[in-house]
């Protein structure tokens, strides 16, 4: 794997058995030239490990901070075996960025741990556009590529752990 890329680039062989998983993907709309690459290439990625477009449900909300409702109205509306959250947050002259990102990242690790559903935060946290457009699908990858993974490999943990063992007799 390469440290430039990130999970970008990443063995392919070894996310197996995904077919009949369904996922989440909620976009946010602000920032939407980073947000939508970042879509494309989970959704991508999704597709590549056999993930039917049927089991693919999308919602977009208007920013960021939104994501953490968007993925719980889902939730609560879907059966889903983990759920993609993507945005863009950039520094800009204030501090909003540090509250939206702790607020966000927060919210996802409760929802997550509530519901038993994987909710990845998908989320770049960059100080100015270009760091943005290098990790939507520039020189650093596309970080909803390494979402989409995240999200596959925790699906497939939690299908895996899952399995309850045989019983023996009654």
């Amino acid at each position: 794997m390469s440290s430039e890329k990130g999970l970008s680039v990443y063995d392919e062989s070894s996310i197996k058995g995904a077919e009949g998983l369904k996922f989440g993907i909620v976009v946010a709309d602000w920032n939407p030239q980073i947000t939508h690459t970042l879509f494309e290439g989970a959704k991508t990625t999704l597709s590549r490990h056999g993930v039917a477009e049927e089991d693919i449900v999308i919602t977009q909300v208007p920013g960021t901070f939104e994501l953490p409702m968007g993925a719980k109205l889902l939730l609560g509306n879907k059966k889903l075996d983990a759920v993609i959250c993507l945005g863009c947050v950039i520094k800009g002259d204030t501090d909003h960025d540090v509250y939206i990102n702790q607020a966000v990242a927060a919210g996802l690790t409760q929802l997550g741990l509530l519901s038993n559903t994987p909710c990845i935060f998908g989320v770049l946290t960059t100080n100015n556009e270009q760091q943005a457009i290098d990790r939507a699908g520039g020189k650093y990858g596309n970080k909803g590529v390494e979402a989409a993974v995240t999200a596959l490999r925790m699906a497939l943990l939690k299908k895996s752990l899952s399995v309850k063992p045989g019983k023996i007799g009654y």
